[in-house]
């Protein structure tokens, strides 16, 4: 997506080494050549990964460790909706919103703790993309059982930074809740109907991928005692 390709990019000013996991990566290719024609200090390093994958996710891992050491910071970006209402929706695509909205994550979180653990790391950082949906439930029947996984995220994001606690480590754990923002989200959600999905970014000035980056570096840069649970932020003209 637009949003986590500048996710990935406004890091690169710093000097670090980026790993992107996404199921088709010659966008990241691209923007990968990108950001080393321009110059930035860090790499961006794709890598093909199924997300609804368990044994995929951890290849990832497991390549990354070989190629980098470990992870540092993890940033749990990756998302989807289907159209299907809690009463007349299909299992298969609940399921798919389960397996990439919450328990890709999930693991994903795990990973990326064990690597900091097995590499003394006491400072690493895990920032999962969550959303406005998180907070409140829609009044739309087709984003019903999104909002329940977006809750997920929510409860799973605090119950990460008390296990952290519990663990007596200084990692941290935030959750970045967007409102409406203005990428191709719209047009996967309602891939049956792009005039229903082009009225969204339509109606309002929506939030831009630029600002959900800006909101990462933010979390990054907070002072080591600084623990920011969550971002919530939308379009001013937003009104849910």
């Amino acid at each position: 997506m637009l949003t986590s390709f500048l996710i990935k990019e406004e890091p690169l000013h710093q000097s670090v080494c980026l790993s992107a996991g996404e199921p088709g990566p010659s966008g990241i290719q691209k923007l990968a050549a990108e950001c080393q024609s321009a110059g930035y200090s860090g790499t961006l390093i794709p890598y093909k990964c199924d997300l609804s994958n368990e044994e995929e996710i951890l290849s990832m891992f497991s390549a990354i460790k070989t190629l980098h050491k470990g992870v540092d910071v993890c940033i749990n970006n990756a998302g989807l909706a289907h159209n299907e209402p809690l009463l007349s929706g299909k299992t298969e695509g609940w399921r798919n919103m389960i397996d990439v909205n919450v328990l890709a994550l999930s693991i994903c979180t795990r990973e990326a703790y064990k690597s900091m653990k097995e590499r003394n790391v006491d400072d690493g950082h895990i920032i999962n993309i969550n959303s406005m949906g998180g907070h409140r439930v829609v009044a739309s029947a087709d984003e019903h059982f999104y909002c329940a996984t977006k809750y997920a995220v929510t409860a799973l994001t605090e119950g990460i930074r008390q296990e952290l606690r519990e663990a007596n480590t200084h990692i941290r754990a935030t959750c970045i809740s967007p409102g409406i923002v203005e990428t191709e989200f719209a047009f996967r959600h309602h891939n049956s109907d792009p005039e229903k999905a082009a009225a969204v970014y339509e109606s309002m000035k929506c939030l831009k991928a630029e600002d959900i980056a800006s909101a990462v570096t933010f979390v990054l840069g907070a002072p080591p005692h600084v623990q920011i649970g969550d971002v919530q932020m939308r379009p001013v003209d937003q009104v849910l």
